[in-house]
C-alpha cells in the first residue's frame, strides 16, 4: 500500500512524519506482529497528529484502506464492522489513517471467546514512586508464577508497566477475568498501603493501581511496539527482567532512539513458547 502525503507530521515536536511511522513499523515489524495481526483493534486515530484531535475507533470507517479487514462479531451490538490486520499491508493503512496507538483484544480471531493472554496493568496513582511500580510489577510476577503462569513485562509508552502472560486458549472470558481480579484484590488486601484495585482517583494518590480489566471481552490494552500519542513520540517495549530500575521508566523508548533496540535481542522471542493453560476451579 502507498502513502499519500507522507510528510505529515505526526509527532510535531520530534519531527517524526507519517512516512518515519512507516518506517518504524517496517523495522518493527517481525517482532510486532504475532501480537497485533489477526486480532480486533482498537485505534487511537489522531489524523492531524498527536497535537490535534484523538479519537479511539473500533469500527470501519467511510474510505477504509482494503488492506484493513473487516469483521463481524455477533455479541457487537453497533452492527458495524470491526477492525483487524492480517500483514504489514494492513498496519500500513492503519499509519495512513492516523492510527497513532494500537490496542488490541487478548484473543485472537481464530478463538475469540477464549483469551491467549492476560494483561495485568501497573498505574501509578499521584505522588507514586517509580520503584514502587517495579516492586508492584515483581509481585505480579512472582504471583502470576506461583498459579503455574509465565509472566512477560514491558513499557506502555506511558506511566506504568504491563505484565503479560500468555495462555493456551482454554479458559472463557469469565474466568480469566475472575483470575485477573483475584489476582489484583490479594495485592490490594495484602498491601492496602501500596496498592489499590479499584479505578477511583481519590483513592490512588501515593499507590499502584493494580488493573484487571483489560481482561474482559472487548478490552484492550496498547500493542507491544505500538506508538503512543503523546510528546516525544514514546513507543511501548518488552524489556527483560533484569531491565527494570530506575532508569527504566515507561516512555524510555521513542522513535528516536528504538532502532538499536530491534536489532538487539528479543527479550519476548519465547513468548509464545511460554504459553500454558489457566487452571480453572
Amino acid at each position: 500500500m502507498k502513502l499519500t502525503h507522507p510528510e505529515r507530521l505526526y509527532w510535531p515536536d520530534a519531527g517524526i512524519t507519517r512516512q518515519g511511522l512507516a518506517d518504524y513499523y517496517a523495522l518493527a515489524w517481525e517482532r510486532m506482529s504475532p501480537f497485533v495481526t489477526s486480532r480486533p483493534l482498537a485505534l487511537l486515530r489522531c489524523p492531524e497528529g498527536a497535537s490535534g484531535q484523538c479519537f479511539f475507533q473500533k469500527h470501519a470507517w467511510k474510505g477504509i484502506a482494503p488492506a484493513i479487514h473487516q469483521f463481524d462479531d455477533v455479541l457487537d451490538k453497533s452492527d458495524e464492522p470491526m477492525l483487524a490486520i492480517r500483514d504489514f499491508g494492513g498496519i500500513i493503512g492503519l499509519v495512513q489513517a492516523g492510527a497513532l496507538e494500537i490496542h488490541p483484544w487478548q484473543a485472537s480471531l481464530d478463538d475469540l471467546e477464549r483469551p491467549d493472554q492476560i494483561v495485568m496493568d501497573l498505574d501509578p496513582g499521584e505522588g507514586t514512586q517509580w520503584m514502587a511500580v517495579i516492586d508492584a510489577a515483581r509481585e505480579v510476577c512472582e504471583r502470576l508464577e506461583e498459579a503455574g503462569l509465565s509472566a512477560f513485562v514491558k513499557t506502555t509508552g506511558g506511566k506504568g508497566l504491563h505484565v503479560v502472560s500468555p495462555l493456551k486458549p482454554h479458559a472463557g472470558w469469565d474466568a480469566v477475568k475472575a483470575f485477573a481480579k483475584s489476582l489484583a484484590k490479594s495485592m490490594a488486601g495484602d498491601s492496602p498501603d501500596r496498592y489499590v484495585a479499584v479505578v477511583a482517583k481519590e483513592k490512588r494518590r501515593g499507590k499502584v493501581l493494580i488493573d484487571y480489566l483489560r481482561n474482559y471481552r472487548g478490552a484492550t490494552a496498547v500493542a507491544p511496539y505500538s506508538t503512543r500519542a503523546r510528546a516525544g513520540a514514546p513507543v511501548a517495549m518488552p524489556i527483560d527482567w533484569d531491565e527494570l530500575g530506575p532508569d527504566m521508566r515507561s516512555d524510555h523508548f521513542n522513535l528516536a532512539n528504538v532502532a538499536g533496540r530491534l536489532t538487539g535481542p528479543d527479550p519476548w522471542r519465547d513468548f509464545r513458547k511460554s504459553e500454558k493453560p489457566l487452571k480453572i476451579g
